[in-house]
C-alpha cells in the first residue's frame, strides 16, 4: 500500500489510487511568460519561478514512484525569442544541472536528454553529459528533458538514419515496423508516455512527442505552470484513472 494515499486532498476530482499509477507523464511546461507578465515582472522571472515548480514536480513524481517523467524545457523554434530571454533559460537550466550533480547519490534519479543537444553552449553539453553518466546506473525514476527538441525534427532525423542503413546496405526499407522506428528516435527504450499534461490554457501539443503521444491521455489546465502544484497533479492523474483506455479497441 502506497503511503501517499493519506496525503491525498478531499477534493473528488483529486481522488489519486497510487498504486495504480500511470508509468509515464509528459509535460509542457507553459506559462512561465504570462505568469511573469500578470504580475508585472520581467519574463525571465517566469522562467525562474518555473524552473522551481519543475524541481517540485520531478522531485514528487520520483517519490510517488513514477518511472518516467518527460517535460518541455526549450523547443527547436524557442530560439526565436529574445536573446536575454534565451540566456537566461539557459542559464537557469545550467544551475540546475550543477545542484542536480551535487544531490545525484542522494535522489539516485536518472536524467535523459531529448533533442539536438550541439546548438547548445559546449558548458550546457558537457554538464548534460556529465548528468547522464553519473546517473546512467540508477534505478527508479527517469527524468528527461527535452532540450532543443522538436517532435518534426525528431522524425526527419530518425527517418535519415534509417534511409542511410539502407543506403549502406544495412537494412531494407520493408524491413521498417512501427517497433523498429522508435528505436531511431530520441526516447529509444523509454515506453510512449501514458498521460500528457500541458498547463496555461493552451490545447495543442506544439510538436511535443508527436510519434510517441499517439495513443496518450490528455490533461489540459488553465492554471500557469509556475502555479502548477502537486494538488494539480493529483487532479491530472485522477483525470487519468478515471478513463478507459482502448488503444482502438472495444
Amino acid at each position: 500500500m502506497n503511503f501517499f494515499k493519506k496525503s491525498v486532498p478531499q477534493d473528488p476530482a483529486a481522488e489519486v489510487d497510487f498504486d495504480h499509477l500511470p508509468r509515464h507523464i509528459a509535460i509542457i511546461m507553459d506559462g512561465n511568460g504570462r505568469w511573469a507578465k500578470k504580475r508585472g515582472l520581467p519574463r525571465t522571472a517566469g522562467h525562474a519561478a518555473g524552473a522551481e515548480t519543475f524541481r517540485t514536480i520531478a522531485t514528487y513524481c520520483k517519490d510517488i514512484g513514477l518511472d518516467y517523467l518527460t517535460v518541455y524545457a526549450f523547443s527547436t523554434e524557442n530560439w526565436k525569442r529574445p536573446q536575454d530571454e534565451v540566456g537566461a533559460i539557459m542559464g537557469l537550466l545550467k544551475k540546475y544541472l550543477l545542484e542536480a550533480i551535487s544531490r545525484m547519490e542522494r535522489d539516485r534519479v536518472k536524467m535523459e536528454f531529448f533533442g539536438d543537444l550541439s546548438p547548445l553552449p559546449q558548458e550546457l553539453q558537457d554538464l548534460c553529459q556529465r548528468t547522464r553518466e553519473i546517473s546512467k546506473g540508477y534505478d527508479g525514476c527517469q527524468v528527461n528533458i527535452c532540450l532543443n527538441y522538436g517532435g518534426r525534427d525528431e522524425l526527419v532525423r530518425a527517418a535519415q538514419a534509417f534511409a542511410a542503413r539502407c543506403a549502406a546496405g544495412e537494412a531494407r526499407p520493408e524491413e521498417l515496423t512501427e517497433e523498429r522506428f522508435s528505436q531511431y528516435l530520441f526516447s529509444a527504450g523509454v515506453p510512449d508516455p501514458d498521460l500528457v499534461i500541458r498547463p496555461s490554457g493552451e490545447l495543442r501539443l506544439s510538436n511535443f512527442l508527436p510519434w510517441q503521444s499517439a495513443y496518450a491521455e490528455f490533461y489540459f489546465t488553465d492554471v500557469l505552470w509556475p502555479d502548477f502544484s502537486k494538488e494539480e497533479l493529483h487532479r491530472a492523474i485522477a483525470a487519468y484513472q478515471r478513463r478507459s483506455r482502448r488503444f482502438g479497441g472495444i
